[in-house]
């Protein structure tokens, strides 16, 4: 499954919107939106974001996949 899939998954699993999950991990609204249709991944640095408030949340996420 790609990212963006992954991702807007993750976000409706947490009952979150675009907007209130890019304020909890960090990110502009924007930022998710891309993510979620697929115009960009994310870089190292919001990944690590990412799993780490997956990671606090006891959520499992694989970010090892995305990184190339």
């Amino acid at each position: 499954m790609p990212f963006s899939n992954d991702v807007e998954l993750l976000r409706k699993k947490l009952f979150l919107s675009q907007e209130d999950f890019a304020k909890e991990i960090g990110v502009s609204f924007a930022t998710v939106n891309r993510w979620e249709s697929g115009k960009v991944s994310p870089n190292y640095k919001t990944l690590k974001k990412l799993a780490d408030y997956c990671s606090e949340h006891n959520i499992d996420f694989d970010s090892e996949r995305y990184v190339r």
